[in-house]
């Protein structure tokens, strides 16, 4: 029997994880079919829950519900809880709902794997303060940084979220303390729409990594702002999106599949 699993989001039309998942799935020779749901911003709890009701077994959340399916999940996972958001749900036996966090999982993969950028010791600054980088936050403390800096267009949210957090403080995107930084991290849905942010000079150094959690088909407003200040390592999320839907589709199906082949078929040339 086809299993049933969907992402869900707003926006969501431009998602890859059906495809992602496709392709896992084939490589794999599991039985699923995998698609997109959109939900009104006020009404993610009717929407996730008339999908696990139907007897869907699985669900990605994207922007802007992590937070939203955090609250919603029956049990959350350890690096759920540390995130404070969700971005995978897995129907269990019982009925009820157990809520998991493979962002800063895949994040970190991409970047240290994939890409070869150093995180131990480095000075990370990451743009935004929403359930993205809630989510991307312990991973990435777990890689030992020097220091990490977590700047937001409303500074209370930025500070509220750092907090807690050990070498981790908070700022306003109009007062981020001085660079250079090791990476750089945009976390913001700015390039949801092709926006740009407004940052201060001297955040780059030639050394400098700079990863837009956002993918896209064509260089990012924030990729375009790090390539302009000579950043050695300018890339979009496409690779964490590949590596935390493995992560989503080792917890759903037990079987981890390989994601080289998978960003590699997904990535323009």
């Amino acid at each position: 029997m086809t299993d049933h699993y969907a992402v869900i989001g707003n926006p969501v039309e431009h998602s890859k994880s059906p495809r992602i998942h496709a392709l896992f799935a084939q490589q794999t020779a599991q039985d699923l079919d995998y698609t997109k749901l959109w939900a009104p911003r006020e009404h993610f709890d009717a929407v996730a829950g008339a999908f696990f009701t139907g007897g869907g077994k699985g669900m990605n959340v994207t922007v802007p519900f992590k937070e939203d399916a955090h609250r919603f999940a029956d049990r959350l996972t350890d690096r759920a809880d540390r995130a404070s958001a969700v971005n995978t749900l897995r129907a269990e036996p019982d009925g009820t709902l157990l809520g998991d966090n493979t962002d800063g999982a895949g994040l970190v993969r991409d970047l240290r794997d994939n890409l070869e950028v150093k995180l131990a010791g480095t000075r990370i600054l990451i743009l935004g303060a929403g359930g993205a980088v809630h989510g991307i936050l312990p991973a990435l403390l777990d890689e030992k940084p020097v220091h990490i800096v977590v700047a937001n267009r409303t500074a209370e949210k930025a500070y509220r979220l750092a907090e807690p957090l050990p070498d981790v403080d908070g700022a306003g995107l109009d007062a981020i303390p001085s660079g250079p930084f090791d990476v750089i991290i945009n976390g913001t849905s700015s390039s949801l729409s092709d926006a740009s942010l407004a940052l201060p000079e001297g955040l780059v150094a030639a050394t400098t990594a700079c990863y837009d959690l956002v993918y896209a088909d064509h260089p990012t407003p924030f990729m375009e702002w790090a390539a302009a200040q000579s950043a050695e390592t300018v890339r979009d999320g496409l690779g964490m999106l590949v590596e935390q839907a493995a992560e989503s589709f080792f917890l759903w199906r037990g079987v981890h599949p390989e994601t080289a082949p998978v960003i590699r078929a997904l990535r323009p040339e």
